[in-house]
């Protein structure tokens, strides 16, 4: 059954404030409204899924916090992650139930397939490596593999929520403080590394870049969800 989509820009927001947003999300979608994907940009801050491990984290709390990145343990599968600008943060709150799919792994690859053919629009190849959540560049199979794009969602009573984050031109050196997912061994890289783009936070240019792969992604996901 075709659901309505509803898709907005929130700017940078704090963590705890999106996770406002998110559960007042899933009370409006329970209450009759629509499917939303939200999107975003995050501060620094790492978070902690439900399974994640604490030697996952590589750099202590206090250290952190003394750089001004916030630290928080929140609801979502998988392990550990950053968050920074530039990275494209992307909550879908979405009824599995009145899509008919009450089937978190299913919904889990739709979200994968949406970034990997918003990654082909914007000329990088995106693949799934198997055994791994997430969007990589690299060729199947490849344990290797460079990841572009990290995955991890919550359910209340079959409604969706956190989602994804796809790193377009975030500063990959803040990965170095976790082990990203809890994969040892893989790479982080960028939408700008990929295509060795040089570009400076914050600039103009960084930031038209920014909006272009945001729509592109929004576009691939209203024509996956809508």
């Amino acid at each position: 059954m075709a659901q309505a989509l509803e898709i907005s820009w929130l700017g940078t927001l704090p963590y705890a404030a999106a996770l406002e947003r998110q559960l007042a999300a899933i009370e409006a979608r329970r209450a009759g409204g629509p499917d939303q994907l939200l999107l975003l940009e995050h501060p620094a801050v790492v978070t902690l899924g439900r399974t994640a491990k604490a030697e996952n984290l590589l750099t202590s709390r206090a250290q952190l916090l003394a750089r001004g990145v916030e630290v928080h343990e929140i609801a979502r599968g998988g392990d550990v992650t950053l968050h920074a600008p530039g990275q494209l943060v992307g909550y879908v709150i979405a009824d599995l139930a009145a899509r008919g799919a009450r089937d978190v792994a299913l919904w889990l690859r739709a979200i994968e397939a949406s970034l990997i053919e918003a990654l082909a629009e914007l000329g990088v190849p995106g693949r799934r490596v198997d055994g791994m959540t997430g969007v990589f560049v690299a060729d199947a199979g490849d344990r290797s593999a460079r990841k572009i794009a990290s995955i991890g969602v919550g359910m209340k009573r079959w409604i969706t929520y956190h989602g994804f984050a796809l790193n377009v031109s975030v500063e990959l050196a803040g990965f170095a403080d976790i082990v990203p997912c809890g994969l040892s061994g893989v790479t982080m890289t960028s939408l700008a590394r990929e295509q060795r783009r040089e570009l400076v936070l914050g600039s103009a240019e960084e930031r038209a870049y920014f909006a272009y792969a945001r729509d592109r992604v929004g576009a691939a996901f209203e024509r996956a969800l809508a």
